[in-house]
């Protein structure tokens, strides 16, 4: 039963609590083993910060201050995640950082102040859910997930565009090219999606789940990224798979994908 409750709720084994904001918009996140999920949205209107409605603004950043604060409280347990992250373009992250330590001390919201110094800044570009790949990319915070299953996804697809941008002969990607790479025994490192790896279609699903085990068996590694994560949906826009090669193979250019 408590593997079935694990399975059916994805905060059971998240490693990361991200909350993405700006000014008026916030996403809480949980990055677990094989998805994100959204567990909060708050979203309120604050009005300009000059002239004469710079008291409504004070009051209005404060209210979305306390429902962030609320949400938090409610979805980030310190006991399942590594780390909670705070991340926003500009300053909007240290004033809600330094808010929710005050608010932690004036409360004695324990689970807060005994986990301060698990509580990450990052800065990103904006507060909506795609940039959670610059979290995910920040070195602080991936230095404390280094050896959870999304941060090797992350490492693993920045090595593949790292070698698609400075060696494209040893990087390929579709299925044919992949295929063909693997029958000259030149994939070192392969990388799919779980929609193709655990597609409906039973021939589709053999054929990468064969895949997969024949490249582990001639010695490569084999990265299954969940779908439900950045890194996934990135991969799932090359066409789901991918490989790193052992060697060039500068021909797989002029074959047809």
């Amino acid at each position: 039963m408590l593997i079935f409750s694990v399975i059916s709720d994805p905060a059971a084994s998240a490693d990361l609590s991200v909350v993405l904001m700006q000014e008026g918009l916030a996403h809480i996140l949980l990055v677990g083993k094989s998805m994100t999920t959204t567990r909060s949205r708050i979203e309120t209107s604050i009005p300009r910060k000059h002239g004469p409605a710079i008291a409504g603004y004070e009051s209005a950043l404060n209210k979305f201050f306390e429902h962030v604060l609320q949400a938090f409280i409610k979805h980030v347990d310190f006991s399942i995640v590594r780390c909670a992250v705070i991340a926003s373009p500009g300053f909007t992250k240290d004033q809600f950082h330094r808010h929710l330590l005050l608010e932690a001390e004036r409360r004695q919201l324990r689970p807060i102040i005994e986990h301060k110094s698990r509580i990450v800044l990052v800065h990103t570009t904006s507060g909506y859910k795609h940039s959670l790949r610059e979290v995910l990319d920040a070195p602080n915070v991936m230095n404390l997930i280094k050896d959870t299953k999304a941060a090797q996804e992350v490492r693993a697809l920045k090595d593949f565009f790292n070698m698609l941008s400075n060696d494209p002969a040893r990087a390929c990607y579709g299925p044919k090219h992949v295929e063909i790479a693997h029958e000259r025994m030149a994939v070192q490192t392969l990388l799919i999606t779980d929609d193709l790896f655990r597609n409906a279609d039973i021939a589709t699903r053999q054929k990468y789940v064969n895949l997969v085990n024949s490249v582990k068996a001639t010695g490569g590694t084999a990265h299954i990224f969940s779908s439900m994560h950045v890194s996934g949906e990135q991969l799932a826009q090359l066409t789901g798979i991918a490989a790193i090669l052992r060697f060039p193979l500068p021909d797989l250019e002029d074959i047809e994908m």
